[in-house]
């Protein structure tokens, strides 16, 4: 016996014709009668003594009924609450992301995600990546929204952009120009964090590829907003997305070159844990998050950002 088939079996019993409860459940007549012989045939009994009026149930259907009910019963308190959930989004959310991308969303994201789930309480973070990995492992946080890491491995990963990096340097370096070679990053002091954050990887294995060797200046594990303050303050160079500069080097604050020889870029995505169970309705607030950020780039709202189909 399966729901389907029990609920369809309620269905008839309470209208007391195949072709009436076939006109209910938006099925047809031939489908509602192979559901019932197939409950028949599960049961090893008859369940409705059949006329031309329509039909009427037997002892053993009579006293299936009642368990039928409950199921019918069951299965639509758990739509009804599916639905409120599908309505009113999870009771809460924690959404991670690295600093200079929280920047750029989190503002956005809020905004469009208490205005579609009211009820949902939202909580954001910022961390590093390397953070983010172990949150999202041990269940503290529900969605990061990160650099993507070289192993992923464990996480259901969605690509939204990729991002350009710059070499960032103060306004008196006019020689470094609007596009500088890693080839070249040895030659000036560079400002970086320490050995585990991302950028600080991503430097390093520019370096080893390019058979340089860098210039580490300062290691500064302080925010991305004090790393350019040092830079500025003249105590070295550093690499930063473009998003995370552009309104200073607008303002002819800090330099910024473009990284080639190669490109230099990192992919951004959305990721949560395949090792732990789903909140309910989260595929809804990806959505959303996804919509906002796709929002933001076409807008201009993050430079050096472009879309990834």
């Amino acid at each position: 016996m399966n729901s389907d088939d029990l609920e369809c079996f309620a269905r008839v019993a309470q209208c007391g014709s195949i072709s009436r409860a076939a006109l209910e459940l938006g099925s047809d007549q031939s489908t509602v009668s192979r559901q019932i012989a197939r409950l028949e045939a599960a049961a090893q009994t008859r369940l409705f003594h059949r006329s031309g009026r329509g039909v009427l149930l037997t002892d053993a259907g009579r006293a299936l009924l009642g368990y039928a009910r409950k199921v019918a019963n069951t299965l639509e308190e758990a739509r009804r609450v599916i639905h409120s959930f599908s309505e009113h989004g999870p009771a809460q959310v924690v959404i991670a992301a690295q600093p200079t991308i929280a920047r750029s969303v989190f503002g956005p994201i809020g905004k469009a995600l208490k205005a579609q789930f009211p009820k949902t309480r939202l909580r954001f973070v910022e961390g590093l990546g390397t953070h983010m990995l172990s949150w999202l492992a041990d269940g503290e946080i529900d969605i990061a929204v990160f650099y993507l890491p070289t192993h992923a491995g464990g996480l259901k990963v969605d690509i939204l952009l990729r991002e350009e990096i710059r070499l960032v340097a103060p306004p008196d370096h006019a020689h470094i120009g609007s596009e500088f070679s890693v080839r070249r990053l040895g030659e000036v002091p560079l400002i970086l964090p320490s050995t585990h954050h991302g950028l600080r990887l991503l430097a390093e294995s520019l370096a080893e590829k390019a058979g340089i060797t860098l210039n580490i200046a300062v290691e500064c594990d302080a925010s991305t907003s004090v790393t350019k303050r040092m830079v500025l303050a003249g105590s070295g160079c550093t690499i930063l997305p473009l998003a995370a500069v552009a309104e200073e080097a607008a303002q002819g604050r800090l330099l910024t070159a473009r990284l080639v020889d190669p490109e230099v870029t990192r992919e951004v995505a959305i990721a949560t844990s395949r090792n732990r169970p789903a909140v309910v309705e989260l595929w809804g607030i990806i959505h959303t998050i996804r919509q906002e950020i796709t929002g933001i780039v076409s807008s201009g709202g993050w430079p050096g950002a472009q879309l990834l189909e």
